[in-house]
């Protein structure tokens, strides 16, 4: 399939992903993407065990079976992060989960495995895969993804460090799948933008953890609500690799300025550990545009909205232009 056709079989109402945000990303939220026209996803590691990841798999499945029967029509369909890394000892048991039930779409991510890619290929299912820069672009390429996750700048979580305009043209040189771009986009005019640049979907994540579906703690929804993007810092204090998280949680937990610019996963010592992790909050520069928390449902007929009227309004830029009409070389 060409990517055209890769996006037409994912009946989506408007191009937006919803990325797999830790612990937030769960059923709920994933059901109510879909059945309102957007593609929802899980990491397969939100749930603790593979035996729970699989009954969410079947759960999910089952309602939007039922659901699209009721319309009448497709659904947008789901999809399940899988870390693709030899640090995760569930790898092989949450893959042949997904093989088992035919997960229709695998964001891969920590590692590009041709093993993987052609197992799910094997029942007719996707793989995209997240990359932060060319490099490892290539060997997802090599692997055989049917898309590429642009991680760009001032997205959330483990972020890249790449603007999005560059990097897409770059990409498209290298790659003939599908496109998704994400950093920062919160906005149905933001989606409208990433089209423009040459993207074909939308990728996004920091804007629906202020939803009511998603498993956030309410004092993380407000923090983002109370956010711009001089509250969010790139650092790879945390983890040891560099992400993006919202200051505050960072300093609440004895993260302090000062620690921002080490490498070394923090030692937050083994009484305080659980809490600490906890309460660390990871978020993009999106926040800037947040400012409610709503059902997604809501937030969704909003994003529709808005990429509409901002496409409206490109179009009409056309007449402010006058000599901007291509002519005929003589």
């Amino acid at each position: 399939m060409n990517r055209q056709q890769i996006v037409e079989r994912l009946h989506l109402d408007i191009p937006v992903v919803v990325s797999p945000m830790f612990i937030v990303s769960q059923q709920q939220l994933v059901l109510e993407c879909c059945k309102h026209g957007v593609l929802g996803t899980f990491p397969a590691l939100n749930n603790r065990s593979t035996e729970g990841f699989e009954e969410w798999v079947v759960e999910i499945k089952s309602e939007l079976r039922a659901e699209s029967e009721r319309r009448g029509k497709p659904l947008p369909p789901y999809g399940v992060n899988l870390i693709v890394h030899k640090t995760n000892p569930r790898v092989q048991a949450d893959l042949e989960v997904i093989v088992r039930q035919q997960v229709p779409l695998v964001i891969t991510s920590l590692g590009a495995v041709k093993e993987v890619v052609d197992a799910v290929h094997g029942y007719g299912g996707l793989v995209f895969h997240d990359v932060t820069n060319t490099y490892h672009a290539q060997k997802a390429i090599d692997a055989g993804v049917d898309g590429l996750i642009l991680v760009c700048a001032g997205a959330g979580g483990h972020a890249g460090s790449l603007n999005p305009i560059p990097f897409v043209a770059e990409i498209r040189e290298m790659f003939d799948g599908v496109i998704l771009v994400a950093g920062a986009l919160s906005t149905g005019r933001d989606v409208a933008t990433a089209l423009q640049m040459g993207a074909d979907l939308a990728y996004m994540g920091t804007r629906f953890i202020n939803t009511q579906e998603a498993v956030a703690d309410d004092a993380y929804k407000d923090m983002i609500i109370k956010s711009g993007t001089r509250d969010i810092i790139y650092t790879a204090s945390v983890s040891g690799i560099p992400a993006n998280w919202m200051v505050a949680s960072l300093e609440a937990a004895g993260i302090t300025k000062e620690m921002w610019d080490q490498q070394a996963k923090a030692d937050f010592g083994a009484e305080h550990e659980a809490k600490a992790w906890k309460n660390l909050w990871s978020a993009g520069h999106g926040v800037a545009s947040i400012k409610d928390n709503l059902p997604a449902a809501e937030l969704i007929d909003r994003l529709k909205r808005e990429m509409i009227a901002a496409i409206g309004e490109q179009a009409s830029l056309l007449n402010k232009f006058p000599n901007a009409e291509v002519k005929p070389a003589r």
